[in-house]
């Protein structure tokens, strides 16, 4: 996806100045290694308050302003938990995305190219994130677990947004990134993604920790099934949890993970307690076909989805790739003086 192309050159140029690249040039070449500047330079490319400007666009067309100003562990409808023994029940939507097979990143390249390739694909996970009014909530390694909901969106609201997100951002992994890093020889590289909707009655809001050495979080069972079924998930899949189908109008996306050719009956329930007639399914989600049915995507010529600007995105900012290049006509068609040409 096109949108997602500034986050793929950090990669390129990630791999392009890997040490082992240049010592492969011959045994009499000089190893010169990549500056501290040139690292930097690389590592800064998408500032982390600015995402890459393809992204911004698709921000813009979907009339989703990005909220930069989020803070690990905190999330800001229950900020005002942190320093108390106060809890609140709210529902909530948990996402859990692991990179997979990262660790075979080096095999190939010296540990500030993963570095770099690894913060890349975090970072453009947390800005897709961000778009689609996701929380981050913690950085696990190469992994990221999400919250999507708030006071003030609708339940259902946030289970198409976290869908949507998660089916956005799979898509880049499976196929733009996965490409190029076969180009250089490396494999199974992928994401892994679970996401379970825990109710108000289920979810209990509250610090946990102590003093600075906390953060406000949820105790419930469907925040600890994101996580297993994340761990359930095959290379680019995810499961998902009853309670997420249960908000989807159709059942077209869902198929029981014991449907598997390596799965038996027995895996139908990601969670059961017996004495309480409890049996909580877990379901592949097939994102491929749902992101061909979002509003925000057309199919190329060969099926393929891509990203298009939703109708009601205006025209100034249509207009904001060719403009920013040519500044003089970037403010409405006035001069630097305000006034029009």
């Amino acid at each position: 996806m096109k949108i997602y192309d500034d986050y793929l050159q950090i990669i390129k140029d990630a791999v392009e100045s890997d040490t082992s690249n240049q010592s492969s040039k011959g045994l009499g070449s000089p190893i010169y290694g990549r500056t501290n500047e040139q690292f930097k330079a690389i590592l800064n490319r998408i500032e982390d308050k600015e995402i890459a400007s393809e992204m911004k666009m698709f921000s813009e067309g979907l009339g989703r302003p990005v909220n930069y100003n989020q803070q690990l562990g905190l999330h800001p409808s229950f900020a005002h938990l942190k320093n108390t023994d106060n809890v609140e029940e709210h529902y909530i939507v948990s996402v859990f995305i692991d990179i997979k097979g990262s660790t075979n990143l080096f095999r190939k390249f010296d540990k500030e190219t993963n570095f770099l390739i690894t913060n890349a694909i975090i970072k453009a996970g947390i800005h897709t994130a961000l778009i689609f009014g996701g929380y981050v909530h913690r950085l696990q390694g190469d992994g990221m677990f999400l919250y999507f909901g708030d006071k003030n969106t609708e339940q259902e609201k946030a289970v198409e947004l976290a869908l949507q997100m998660v089916s956005v951002y799979t898509h880049f992994v499976k196929n733009d990134l996965k490409e190029y890093l076969l180009s250089q020889g490396i494999e199974n590289i992928g994401v892994r993604t679970g996401i379970d909707l825990g109710k108000k009655e289920d979810v209990l809001w509250g610090k946990s920790g102590i003093g600075e050495i906390s953060e406000v979080t949820t105790c419930s069972l469907h925040t600890s099934l994101a996580s297993k079924m994340q761990s359930s998930a095959l290379r680019n899949g995810v499961v998902v949890g009853q309670y997420i189908k249960d908000e989807v109008l159709s059942d077209d996306f869902f198929s029981p993970v014991c449907h598997r050719s390596d799965k038996t009956e027995s895996d139908r329930y990601i969670y059961r307690i017996d004495d309480r007639n409890f049996y909580y399914t877990q379901y592949d989600f097939n994102w491929e076909k749902y992101l061909k049915q979002q509003s925000f995507v057309a199919n190329d010529i060969y099926g393929n989805p891509i990203i298009k600007l939703p109708s009601n995105v205006n025209s100034i900012a249509a207009l904001r790739p060719i403009a920013e290049i040519n500044k003089p006509y970037f403010n409405e068609g006035k001069n630097d003086t305000g006034k029009g040409y």
